[in-house]
């Protein structure tokens, strides 16, 4: 029999603070509900269809009387916000202790044996938006050829290069060097390159974007269904956060327009597994720049092509849609918050239920695997017993 999951990440989409926000500074984020409140003429049909505005939590959306997905919501037990963190424990692995972060820098010494080991100097070394930091310090590096090394609220060392002075591959080549330096106390989540291009005052982003992820402490789901000699196709950067662990194969995508055009293509064909996406433009584009207004469209955008991939999935396949974190772009913080996130299944053989309040995004991972008869040690609680017709 095929059968395959299709675990569709919507980054940063939460839906309300979780009860120990306020140790984050997240008090009243709540990213689905906020750009909804604020939002004229909002419309996202096919998620309320399946269930989303029947989640306790969220609000100013109209309640479907009649919803055709399972629908819940997860709480958050590991400790942190991060993107990491938060894939982390969706396929099973809980952290005790957050990820280190530096609101103050990188220590001298490990910027000094970094620059020893890439053979230059390199500017910045700060906490810093990634489109701020290049407007402030991108002449400087055109200059100089001196990378911009920044940091922000979360677990990353970023490394931002204008790919005229110095090549992507080389770029990537540092970011690898970083990330071999960067373990114990200094182990942070992600070695991100930030390549940009452009002239001096009108720089900008490239969408060449990499990420260097910490290899997971404990085998995750995709480790278990990858030894059961199952498919596991990981879309966008499912390959960085889990530094390619457990993935069979592998697409990264440029934005969410592509991510979900490979989700389509993959809905239709026909095998034992997992389709693992994530589509990060909710968090990048829009939630770190508190663009509420792209953030709508980009959320309306995803909501159009949901009938696309459900008519392209098979009799016995499932889709679920959730998120790592939230990203409240109504707030003053531009950073990540601590939010519940959103559990919406669909499938031809899955009942429409509450789910309720699930106490471990590890749920979703543990249900994956019951579903495709995987016996995996990781964390988390199954509910394939309520869901399953």
């Amino acid at each position: 029999m095929d059968r395959k999951v299709m675990l569709v990440v919507l980054d940063s989409v939460g839906i309300g603070e979780l009860p120990d926000a306020n140790k984050y500074g997240d008090e009243g984020s709540n990213t689905v509900s906020n750009i909804a409140k604020v939002t004229k003429d909002f419309k996202i049909p096919n998620l309320i269809k399946l269930g989303l505005s029947n989640i306790e939590g969220v609000s100013n959306l109209e309640k479907e009387v009649s919803p055709i997905g399972a629908y819940g919501r997860a709480a958050e037990v590991s400790l942190g916000k991060d993107t990491t963190t938060g894939h982390w424990e969706i396929a099973g692995v809980i952290l005790d202790k957050p990820f280190p972060t530096f609101p103050n820098g990188f220590p001298k010494s490990l910027i000094d044996e970094f620059e020893k080991r890439i053979g230059t100097s390199i500017l910045g070394n700060k906490p810093a938006s990634g489109t701020a930091i290049i407007e402030e310090l991108g002449d400087e590096h055109v200059k100089t050829g001196y990378p911009i090394v920044y940091t922000s609220a979360d677990s990353v060392f970023q490394i931002a290069t204008h790919e005229d002075i110095i090549p992507v591959e080389r770029l990537y080549e540092i970011c690898q060097i970083a990330r071999d330096m960067l373990t114990g106390e200094n182990g942070v989540s992600r070695v991100i390159a930030r390549p940009f291009a452009g002239d001096s005052g009108k720089f900008y982003r490239t969408e060449r974007r990499k990420d260097f992820s910490l290899k997971p402490t404990k085998p995750t789901m995709l480790n278990y269904i990858k030894d059961a000699n199952l498919r596991i196709k990981g879309v966008g950067k499912i390959e960085d956060i889990f530094a390619n662990e457990g993935l069979t194969d592998s697409v990264h995508t440029t934005n969410n327009y592509d991510g979900i055009k490979q989700i389509i293509s993959y809905a239709g064909e026909r095998f034992n597994g997992l389709v693992f996406a994530n589509l990060v433009d909710f968090d990048m584009l829009y939630g770190h720049r508190n663009d509420v207004k792209g953030y709508a469209k980009a959320l309306a955008e995803f909501d159009e092509s949901i009938p696309q991939i459900t008519a392209s999935m098979g009799d016995k396949d499932i889709l679920i849609i959730t998120a790592d974190h939230g990203c409240d772009p109504t707030t003053p913080s531009t950073d990540h918050s601590r939010e519940y996130i959103p559990i919406l299944m669909y499938g031809k053989c899955i009942k429409p239920v509450d789910l309720g309040t699930r106490q471990s995004f590890a749920d979703i991972g543990k249900t994956i695997c019951n579903i495709l008869d995987v016996d995996a040690n990781i964390e988390g609680e199954s509910f394939k017993k309520l869901i399953m017709k």
